[in-house]
């Protein structure tokens, strides 16, 4: 089996045990979506342990500093007018999100993006987010942390099952 078809094959197994489980027996529990996202991420990120690493620590400061500019943005303690004050809080939980990129965990930009984008994203477009602060699931960052821990491992052993199939 070519390692392209042995690939197509391992993914399209362990998605659908993916898609199964966030959408039924942990559904509420994790994103099926950030899952995914982490997945491409591992992938994209090189496919081997460094790459879970730093998808996993990357995707996840991701989510932490998007609960940082969402609860900026909900405390406004600057008292920024209008759009300023998200305009700010944003801009300046942004340039963490990049500046970072000099620690070797931290080292691909694209994988705090999609944290940060993944996590906003959920919380701006949920009514049934809760708040950044929550000690639960109901809390965006924990929410989609969680996600992308499941959905990078599942990237890994889809890799992994490949290597198996391609032989």
């Amino acid at each position: 089996m070519s390692k392209l078809t042995a690939l197509a094959l391992s993914i399209a197994i362990l998605g659908g045990v993916w898609a199964f489980l966030a959408l039924g027996p942990l559904a509420g529990s994790v994103l099926v979506w950030a899952g995914f996202i982490a997945w491409g991420s591992y992938f994209h990120t090189g496919g081997d342990n460094a790459a879970l690493q730093k998808t996993i620590a990357g995707m996840v400061y991701g989510a932490v500093l998007a609960g940082v500019a969402l609860a900026l943005v909900g405390a406004n303690p600057l008292g920024l007018a209008g759009a300023a004050g998200p305009a700010v809080y944003i801009a300046v939980t942004v340039f963490f999100l990049v500046i970072v990129a000099g620690q070797n965990l931290l080292s691909v930009v694209p994988a705090n993006v999609y944290g940060y984008a993944a996590t906003a994203g959920y919380a701006l477009q949920t009514t049934g987010a809760g708040s950044v602060t929550a000690t639960d699931l109901s809390n965006p960052v924990l929410l989609v942390s969680l996600s992308v821990v499941l959905g990078a491992i599942f990237g890994m052993l889809s890799g992994k099952l490949a290597g198996i199939l391609g032989k």
